[in-house]
């Protein structure tokens, strides 16, 4: 099969072929028509993230495809258009992956489309949904959400599922023009944060009374501004540190005042009966939302797979509104 491998020590890909991968039990074969690209690439092509034991060494955490073999009393036939999450091996012709962590591709959409669902909404469904308790907190109020880095792609889905559900949703962004984009999923409040102080715009919006879920994923110093920015109860979730490593003091006073829980979550290295159960959770809550476009992948610009370079270089500069997608091994 063709898969995509980085060549020495520049960071491009190039094309090669290599064995098809075999599945075993309770694994899927794939033949993929199109793969998400995700931040989380762009680090393990730099050496930092590598993948799970036991999980392919090609970069790659989403694809939309068919299935070409299946196993024993799985709802899935061969032919059936799905898409998956991966823990690697989204950017080869043929992937492998448990029954679990594969869900229909959603009538009406297109492969493209498709890949650009199961790693951002997943994510933000598990922020969301599996830390944050938002379905809980639902009982008994609107809960405010702030979603950071809201044109990336779980920033995107993020804003979806909240306003979705119902919520309050206040979203930062680093132009006019991603904001203006974002608007279009509903009534958000937009805060650029080149030219505003997030947590002031979140004292004021809300009267000084915060915000009761934030996802981040700048790390650094947004760590004060988001204690600041939370209300009573609150629970902060970072999935990512593009801001740095390392935060400000933290402030103990502040996090006991508010009671406030904070978080750190990766999903490629879960358990599968971990993904598997946040797969149908999330596909039994929202899948058929897709079908009827309350919920919408949001996709950026597509390449094919000999443009890879390209597309990687697109989100490394940080000018996308949503997911960027490759396609077209077999055209």
């Amino acid at each position: 099969m063709q898969y995509l491998i980085p060549q020495g020590d520049s960071g491009q890909l190039e094309m090669t072929s290599g064995a098809q991968p075999s599945p075993s039990a309770n694994e899927l074969l794939i033949e993929v028509a199109a793969s998400g690209i995700n931040r989380a690439d762009l680090l393990q092509i730099a050496g930092h993230y590598p993948p799970p034991t036991g999980a392919s060494e090609i970069i790659g955490l989403e694809v939309a495809g068919v299935v070409k073999q299946t196993v024993k009393n799985s709802r899935f036939r061969v032919g059936d258009k799905v898409i998956a999450l991966l823990s690697g091996g989204g950017y080869g012709e043929y992937v492998t992956v448990d029954v679990g962590s594969v869900m229909p591709l959603p009538q009406g959409l297109s492969f493209i489309q498709g890949a650009a669902i199961p790693e951002a909404f997943i994510t933000a469904y598990q922020a969301l949904f599996d830390i944050a308790k938002l379905n809980q907190r639902l009982r008994s109020k609107r809960p405010r959400v702030l979603i950071h880095a809201g044109a990336s792609g779980v920033g995107c889905a993020a804003i979806q599922l909240a306003l979705v559900t119902g919520c309050e949703v206040f979203t930062t962004a680093s132009s006019d023009e991603k904001l203006n984009a974002l608007a279009a999923f509903g009534d958000i409040h937009p805060i650029n944060y080149t030219q505003q102080c997030f947590g002031q715009c979140i004292k004021d919006l809300t009267q000084g009374q915060g915000v009761d879920i934030i996802i981040d994923f700048i790390g650094g110093d947004y760590l004060g501004k988001n204690i600041d920015s939370a209300a009573l109860d609150a629970t902060i979730v970072t999935l990512a540190m593009l801001g740095g490593r390392y935060g400000p003091q933290l402030d103990f006073a502040k996090l006991l005042q508010k009671r406030i829980t904070l978080c750190g979550s990766t999903l490629r290295n879960r358990s599968t009966e971990y993904k598997t159960a946040l797969v149908t959770k999330f596909e039994d809550q929202f899948l058929a939302k897709f079908a009827n476009t309350q919920l919408m992948p949001t996709i950026d610009s597509s390449y094919r797979y000999g443009d890879v370079n390209s597309a990687l270089a697109h989100i490394a500069n940080n000018k996308n509104i949503g997911k960027l997608i490759l396609h077209g091994f077999s055209d």
